[in-house]
Order: C-alpha cells, then structure tokens, then sequence
C-alpha cells in the first residue's frame, strides 16, 4: 500500500500496476480496462504508457501512468465497500502529493527563470488594481465627482446618473446630495462654489465632494455591481 501516487515529470500520478495491486485485480484486466478509456480521444492525456522490467523473469511488460482525472475515470467501475476505501486513500494521496508539488523549489535555472516570470505575471494582473487604490486611498482630500467619474470612463453625468440609479444620491435643485442612510457616514462634503453665471455676475452654489471613506466606500460599492475602474478593466 505504499506509495500510492508518486511523482513523476512534475505531476502526481500513479500507475496501472500500482491499482491491480491495490485494488487485487489482474493487471491486464486493468490494462484492458485503460485500453477502452484511451479510445476516446479526450482522455488520452491522462495516460502515458510505458513499459517495466519484471523482477522475477526480467521481461518488459506495459504499464500506463495516469493523473487524478485519469485514476478517477479508471476506478469509477470497482465497487464495494473496500473499493471505496482503497478510492478515499488514492484521493488522500493525491492531495498530499500536489500539495508537495505546490511547494516545490526550483532545482535548475529554466525553472527558477519560469517561476519569475509567472509571478511577475500575476503581479501585473493585480497591480492597476493595486495602483487604483492605493493611489485613491493615499488622497487624504477631497475628491470632484469628475475626477471619480474619469476613472471610471463616464462622463460626470453619466456618473451622477449611474449613482442616481443605484440609489445612492438624489439631485436637489443643481447640487447632489446623498440620500438619507448615506448621509451620516462622512462619504461627502458640501461646499460654496463660487462662479460667474451668463450675465457675468458672480454667484455661489454648493458643490458635492466625495471623502476618502466615500471614495472606498463607491469603489466597493461599484464593484459589488461588476462597475469597474478602467485600470482594472479587462484589456
């Protein structure tokens, strides 16, 4: 029973001998039983055959290594209580033996070389997101719904009535405003703002302004609905 699942070309798997011995079936019962899977053109990746010496007449004999997906389709047919014992046990080592893989530490340069660039990969997926908040959240600021609006790729009144939409403010006159149960939380400011109308006199009207918290709390609120920033947009 031991070694169930080795490893071999970076990959769990174990052999056709291996379960003959485990499960006590003929090996080329077995062999017989992965020849039938094999004709089906998308389980041929789960098998690779080989050959072994036999200790005891030192003749070569065919044998298939298989992965998980390959064991899974193989044992689907041994039934019986002690079957699915010897099943929890493969399942159990398979676990434990990718788990090893996970965990591996390059041994050449190529691989090391390839960890770095994966890695580098997954970086660059989430940096925009990375560099959004971050740069968001180091804004201690006020913010204009324009500039919120811009990073989003909606015009301002796009934005406004996106948010509008989404029960989040209403419009009161010229200026929005949050609506009741988000008006207490400190997302915004109002503020005077002055301007100079048509007729060149100069008037004042408040303006809204979105907090630090209020800006996270778009963002999460945002991406609750699928809404994105366009740097963590997919290309």
């Amino acid at each position: 029973m031991n070694d169930l699942v080795i490893m071999k070309n970076k990959q769990a798997v174990t052999s056709s001998l291996q379960v003959a011995e485990t499960f006590e079936k003929e090996h080329r019962n077995v062999l017989a039983t992965i020849g039938g899977l094999l004709k089906n053109k998308h389980t041929q990746h789960m098998f690779a055959k080989e050959t072994y010496v036999n200790e005891q007449n030192g003749q070569s004999y065919p044998i298939y290594y298989m992965n998980r997906d390959g064991f899974t389709l193989l044992a689907m047919g041994f039934t019986g209580d002690k079957a699915l014992q010897f099943k929890l046990q493969y399942i159990k080592a398979f676990n434990e033996m990718e788990q090893q893989v996970k965990f591996q530490v390059p041994s050449t340069l190529p691989e090391a070389l390839r960890l770095a660039a994966d890695q580098a990969e997954k970086i660059s997926v989430l940096q925009p997101k990375a560099d959004y908040t971050d740069s968001m959240l180091a804004n201690k600021g006020l913010e204009t719904i324009s500039m919120i609006a811009k990073n989003y790729g909606y015009s301002t009144r796009e934005f406004n009535k996106l948010l509008h939409g989404l029960g989040i403010q209403y419009k009161q006159g010229k200026t929005w405003l949050l609506y009741a149960k988000y008006q207490d939380e400190g997302y915004t400011h109002v503020e005077p703002y002055e301007y100079t109308n048509s007729d060149g006199i100069k008037q004042v009207r408040n303006t809204m302004k979105w907090t630090q918290v209020g800006q996270k709390f778009l963002y999460d609120f945002l991406k609750s609905k699928g809404i994105m920033p366009l740097v963590e947009q997919p290309a």
